[in-house]
């Protein structure tokens, strides 16, 4: 799959064109994503793009027609959120203040709903969220602090958290493992899931509102008979997943039918930070809360200096993120050059270049 190849670079078409509806159709003006750069074959030219969150456009990577590289010009993250989601903007007259209690909020819910399901009051939940806002480490955290008991009884632990890629099958062994009344499957950006119609059958059946859940594989498997892993079984456990895709931006009616499903058996939390602010914002209620840099141990004046560079560099940086954040304390840690190397390492190659030639 293509998608994020050009990760947070986005684009304006200046002159190009896409068949919508079977016509050739002007998108000059339009934001979009970049997966890859001005490339041509036998048609011509080409850019390609994520067209994902964009209104009238399919839910995929998609090639707009253009002459040359200078058919589109680059636009930073803020003005692309702006383009195709102007109800995600804050509320006007917001203050930081009200913003950053707005999205600790948000996170307190997440800590009482992962405490509900540990207690096994809530069966299933997801949690929906951008990358590298602390999604993951808050529920671990609440689901290690549970497990401190066992680990020192040396018990086999009640949870598992299971990243990346996962397969129908591979699912369906975990949710058997995890069956039992009191134990938590975490799936962390298993987001393949979703779009494997087996396996969200399966996930589907996990996450039942029904009394009595039981989960089935119907096809003769081997892998499933050498582990004995029985073909039929009730899940009595729990299920936690969590993702970077916002449930409400998928355009695919397909995918959407299949979401709304899975959403209608399960609690849902969207974490609400679509926009560079909010992110921003949440970054700087870590560092503020204090235990993010506890082990640098900056001045305060170096912190402020830490915050103050990257809220001035939000729009050139890979990402706005707490992993962005520790990059660049690192680097903070190093050397009195940091902000050298952090324009460097941290911020889009031609931003970066730029402001290493200036």
């Amino acid at each position: 799959m293509e998608r994020n190849i050009m990760q947070n670079t986005f684009i304006k078409i200046v002159d190009g064109s896409y068949r919508l509806k079977g016509k050739s159709t002007s998108v000059a003006g339009t934001m979009f994503p970049l997966v890859n750069a001005f490339a041509t074959d036998k048609a011509g030219g080409f850019v390609t793009v994520d067209s994902t969150k964009v209104e009238g456009f399919p839910d995929r990577n998609i090639k707009i027609r253009c002459e040359s590289p200078k058919a589109y010009e680059f636009v930073n993250e803020s003005e692309f959120e702006k383009s195709v989601s102007p109800s995600n903007l804050n509320a006007p007259g917001e203050t930081e203040e009200k913003a950053i209690e707005r999205i600790r909020e948000r996170f307190d819910i997440l800590d009482t709903m992962t405490e509900a399901t540990m207690e096994g009051t809530v069966r299933a939940m997801i949690v929906s969220g951008p990358p590298g806002v602390g999604k993951s480490f808050g529920v671990e955290e609440k689901l290690n602090e549970a497990g401190i008991f066992d680990k020192i009884s040396e018990s086999k632990p009640k949870f598992e958290i299971v990243r990346g890629a996962m397969s129908a099958i591979g699912l369906y062994q975990k949710l058997y493992k995890f069956s039992s009344p009191g134990h938590i499957l975490v799936l962390d950006d298993c987001d393949s899931i979703l779009f494997d119609d087996v396996a969200l059958n399966i996930l589907k059946a996990a996450l039942d509102s029904s009394k009595k859940r039981y989960i089935s594989w119907n096809t003769e498997s081997r892998v499933l008979a050498n582990e004995g892993v029985p073909d039929r079984f009730e899940f009595c456990g729990s299920v936690i997943m969590i993702t970077n895709i916002k449930f409400d931006y998928v355009k695919s009616k397909k995918l959407q039918d299949h979401l709304q499903a899975v959403m209608s058996r399960c609690h849902y939390l969207d974490l609400t930070m679509d926009s560079v602010r909010d992110r921003m914002l949440r970054c700087k209620q870590i560092i503020a809360d204090g235990d993010m840099l506890e082990d640098y141990k900056f001045s305060e004046n170096e912190t402020q200096e830490l915050i103050d560079f990257i809220w001035d560099a939000k729009d050139q940086l890979n990402e706005i993120s707490l992993r962005m954040v520790t990059k660049i304390a690192d680097l903070m840690k190093m050397t009195p050059d940091w902000k050298k190397l952090a324009r460097a390492t941290c911020m889009k190659r031609s931003m970066a270049s730029n402001r290493i030639a200036s």
